[in-house]
C-alpha cells in the first residue's frame, strides 16, 4: 500500500470534508521553503504550513538544539518543577513583547493560549470582586468580609469575523460561522462589534462606554484577522478603540498567534499601536513551526489578582505538556534566528516585494477589460474590486467567483492549479493569500508571484 492508501484507511484530517475527499499529498521531506513528495516533486510552501514555519523546514540549527536537549531532558511535570529552557524563554520573551508584561503562562497551542487568556481575565474579576473565600461542607461560600470592588464583570467583547481557535472558549469569542455552527447553543454570549474604521469608530466607542462596566475583557487579532479571511484594518482606528476600551478598565487580550514573530513586518502587530495589551497570546511561529507550544503573557496587574492566601483564588489550569523542554528549546532556537539582522532584513525585503507586487497587480487589474477571454497569458479569474491588501509578509485578495466565504469551492481548484506549478497555497474559500517562510529566495518568491499573476492576469 502507498502512504496515501494507508492514510485513507486510518486518518481523519482537519478541516476536510470526508466524503469524496481528495487524497492527501504524501510529504516525505522538507528543506528550506520546499516540501518534497514521494515522487520527488517539490512544492514551495507559500503559506508556511499553516503560518507556523518561520525559517524553513528542517532547519539544522533548530534540529541540533532539539537533539542536544532530547539527550538531557525531554519532559517533566511543570507543577512543582522547572527547567532551564522554560525559564530562559520567559526571560527572553518578556523584554521584547510590546507592553509591560511580567509573567509567562505556558500551554500547548494557539487555541489553548486564548482559552487561558479568557479564563485568566474572567477569574481576575471574579477574584477581585470577592473577599476571602472558604470551603464549607464542599460548598464555596463568601466570607462576611466583602471586597471593595464594585461588581463583577462577566462579558467578553470581540470582533465580527474573528477566529481564536477550536476549543469552546475560543469558539465562543470567534465569529458565528461555519467553524462554530454545530455548537452555537453551547457557546457563551459575546458582544460582537465590527473592526474599527473612520465611519464606525464613534459608534464602537459608544458601545464600549455603554456596556463597559459589564465587560471583563476585549479579545482581538491585531490588524489582521486570520482564518476569518485575512481581513485587515488600520492601526490608527484600532488605537483609538483600544484607548476607549482601556478607559473602561477592560482587560485587552491581543491574539497574536498568527501575527506574532514578524508576520506583519514588525516583531508583533501590537507594536503598530500606542495602546498595548494586558494579555498577549502566542503560538504558531513561536517555535519556528517545529513543535507545538502556546504562551499567554500577562502584566503584573493581572498576575497580582492570583497572589493570595486564599487557595480558591488559584488559577486552576494546566496541561500535561506545559512548558515541554523540547518545545521551549525549539522556541529559543527560533528566537535566535529571528533576531539576527539578516532575518529582519529578509522580513523587510519580503514586505517590500509584496507592496511592489500588489501595486503591479492593481495596475494589471485596472488595465483589464471585462470582455477578455481567458488564455494562458490572460487571467483565469477576476480580482474582487479593491480586495488586494498587504501587511508585512502577508498578501491577500479575493477572487471574484461566487460568494465570499470559506465554503466557496474555488479554493480546491486554485490549490490544484498552484500545485501543478510546484507551489502550495490553501485559499480560505475565495480568499487567496501568501505568507511565506522568511528564508524564501528571490527565485522562489518570483515563482509564487508569477503563479498569482497568471491566476489574475
Amino acid at each position: 500500500m502507498t502512504l496515501q492508501e494507508r492514510d485513507h484507511a486510518v486518518i481523519w484530517h482537519p478541516f476536510t470534508q470526508q466524503k469524496n475527499r481528495q487524497p492527501p499529498v504524501p510529504i516525505v521531506k522538507g528543506k528550506g521553503t520546499l516540501l518534497f513528495d514521494e515522487q520527488g516533486n517539490e512544492y514551495i510552501d507559500a503559506i508556511s504550513s499553516w503560518w507556523v514555519t518561520l525559517h524553513g523546514h528542517a532547519h539544522p540549527y533548530i534540529a541540533e538544539k532539539l537533539y542536544q536537549q532530547a539527550l538531557t531532558l525531554e519532559q517533566v511535570i511543570f507543577a512543582g518543577f522547572t527547567h532551564e529552557p522554560a525559564v530562559s524563554l520567559a526571560e527572553r520573551l518578556l523584554p521584547i513583547i510590546p507592553g509591560n508584561f511580567a509573567r509567562i503562562f505556558y500551554s500547548d497551542n494557539g487555541s489553548t493560549s486564548t482559552e487561558v487568556a479568557l479564563k485568566m481575565s474572567l477569574q481576575y474579576w471574579w477574584n477581585n470582586s470577592r473577599g476571602q473565600l472558604t470551603v464549607d461542607s464542599e460548598q464555596i461560600t463568601v466570607n462576611s468580609q466583602q471586597s471593595t470592588f464594585n461588581g463583577e464583570r462577566t462579558k467578553i467583547l470581540a470582533f465580527n469575523d474573528a477566529y481564536h481557535g477550536d476549543t469552546f472558549g475560543a469558539m465562543s469569542v470567534s465569529d458565528r460561522s461555519v467553524f462554530t455552527l454545530a455548537f452555537h447553543d453551547k457557546l457563551f454570549e459575546v458582544i460582537f462589534i465590527d473592526t474599527p474604521n473612520a465611519d464606525n469608530i464613534s459608534q464602537l466607542k459608544q458601545i464600549v462606554i455603554s456596556q463597559g462596566q459589564e465587560i471583563a475583557a476585549f479579545i482581538y487579532e491585531p490588524l489582521v484577522q486570520g482564518a476569518g479571511g485575512i481581513k485587515m484594518y488600520e492601526a490608527k482606528w484600532m488605537d483609538e478603540l483600544l484607548k476607549a476600551v482601556k478607559q473602561q478598565g477592560i482587560i485587552c487580550i491581543a491574539d497574536e498567534v498568527m501575527t506574532g514573530f514578524g508576520r506583519t513586518g514588525k516583531l508583533f502587530a501590537s507594536e503598530y499601536m500606542t495602546e498595548k495589551p494586558d494579555i498577549i497570546c502566542l503560538s504558531k511561529g513561536l517555535t519556528g513551526g517545529t513543535m507545538a507550544l502556546g504562551i499567554t503573557a500577562c502584566t503584573d496587574k493581572i498576575y497580582q489578582a492570583y497572589v493570595n492566601d486564599d487557595k480558591l483564588k488559584t488559577f486552576f489550569h494546566g496541561h500535561s505538556f506545559t512548558a515541554n523542554p523540547l518545545a521551549c528549546t525549539a522556541a529559543l532556537a527560533s528566537l535566535d534566528l529571528l533576531l539576527k539582522p539578516e532575518c529582519q532584513q529578509q522580513i523587510d525585503w519580503i514586505s517590500t516585494q509584496n507592496k511592489v507586487f500588489a501595486n503591479h497587480l492593481t495596475t494589471l487589474n485596472s488595465n483589464s477589460t471585462p470582455d477578455r477571454l481567458p488564455t494562458k497569458s490572460r487571467p483565469t479569474y477576476d480580482l474582487r474590486h479593491e480586495s488586494l491588501r498587504t501587511l508585512g509578509t502577508i498578501l491577500a485578495f479575493e477572487i471574484a467567483e461566487g460568494q465570499d466565504g470559506y465554503l466557496n469551492n474555488i479554493s480546491t481548484t486554485i490549490t490544484q492549479k498552484a500545485m501543478e506549478q510546484g507551489i502550495y497555497i490553501r485559499p480560505l474559500g475565495n480568499t487567496v493569500y501568501i505568507m511565506p517562510p522568511y528564508c524564501i529566495t528571490l527565485e522562489e518568491l518570483g515563482k509564487v508571484y508569477g503563479m498569482l499573476e497568471e491566476l489574475l492576469g
